[in-house]
């Protein structure tokens, strides 16, 4: 089944190029069937890249999505045009009586910031908090993430002495989990980060369990049923040349950086990085899906209860 978006979204022209079966508005409505609904709180800057990853890898799965675009109610993007945001986009304050049976909170490039020292953490907080009578299963990717680890268990962010910066190799610690249906016993996913949480401080908070961890980067895949959460701390969702971007973004402004680990050919960032992950990352995101139809309840209005 198909991703319904609108067809003005940039992200419906490019994922029909791709084969990723999609449907406007008035297809959708012919159906009878209830979509799942999944919300993406997106804080990335650039916003149609984020929306075009994400809806590449929830569209891929053979349930109808219903892909609903959310932005924090005060902050306004600086690297999205105006008009994009308002076409396509809704504050969290027009959405907060609503239900979704998903939500995807994004990462931030705001790691060197404390949490309280974001200018819509407050807003953030009151998100998360939402998500526990509004939102069926959420998944915090990268700093959302660490943000849902920190304010529902206190579970703290280190900063790293270098960038984790490359493509990872993790290992399934845990086979029977629903999130993990069908991976192998280890998978390579990228990474583009500079803090971290610890594996002692996730073992001594209650109830979190880590499913895919890398003995370079540390813990990956988080499962907190407590708060029916998912926290991702890598980018499965990244394209074949995100990391290639990021690397020469920072090349052409003279940042320091490293060649990404394990992406380039022989580490050669002359030739055209391989991608080793879309695979496990459509598994993942399938498995995600797919765990929220079989237990959300069929009226919306019921959920959170």
């Amino acid at each position: 089944m198909p991703i319904k978006i609108p067809a003005t979204l940039p992200a419906f022209d490019v994922l029909t190029r791709e084969g990723v079966s999609v449907m406007d508005e008035d297809a959708a409505a012919r159906q009878d069937i209830r979509p799942l609904r999944i919300g993406l709180l997106n804080l990335m800057p650039k916003k149609i890249q984020t929306e075009n990853q994400f809806a590449r890898l929830i569209g891929a799965t053979p349930l109808q999505i219903d892909l609903n675009l959310i932005r924090m109610s005060d902050h306004n993007s600086r690297n999205t045009a105006a008009e994009h945001m308002e076409s396509f986009y809704r504050p969290f304050s027009e959405v907060r009586d609503e239900k979704f049976d998903g939500l995807i909170i994004t990462g931030a490039p705001i790691e060197h910031l404390g949490f309280e020292d974001v200018d819509y953490w407050d807003e953030l907080t009151e998100i998360m908090e939402w998500t526990q009578t509004n939102v069926h299963s959420t998944l915090g990717v990268c700093w959302g993430g660490m943000a849902m680890i920190s304010h529902f268990h206190g579970v703290k962010k280190h900063m790293l002495d270098a960038k984790a910066f490359g493509c990872f190799r993790h290992r399934n610690l845990d086979p029977t989990s629903k999130y993990l249906q069908g991976f192998s016993d280890d998978c390579v996913i990228p990474t583009s980060r500079w803090t971290e949480v610890r594996q002692s401080e996730i073992d001594a908070s209650d109830g979190l369990k880590t499913l895919l961890g890398s003995d370079e980067v540390g813990p990956c895949v988080i499962e907190d049923p407590k708060h029916r959460g998912v926290y991702i701390l890598s980018h499965f969702e990244y394209d074949s040349g995100t990391l290639k971007q990021e690397y020469d973004r920072d090349v052409a402004e003279d940042v320091p950086i490293n060649v990404p680990v394990n992406y380039y050919p022989d580490d050669d960032p002359s030739q055209a990085p391989t991608n080793r992950w879309r695979s496990h990352a459509h598994l993942f995101y399938g498995n995600w899906i797919n765990a929220i139809y079989q237990t959300t309840s069929f009226e919306l209005e019921n959920i959170g209860d």
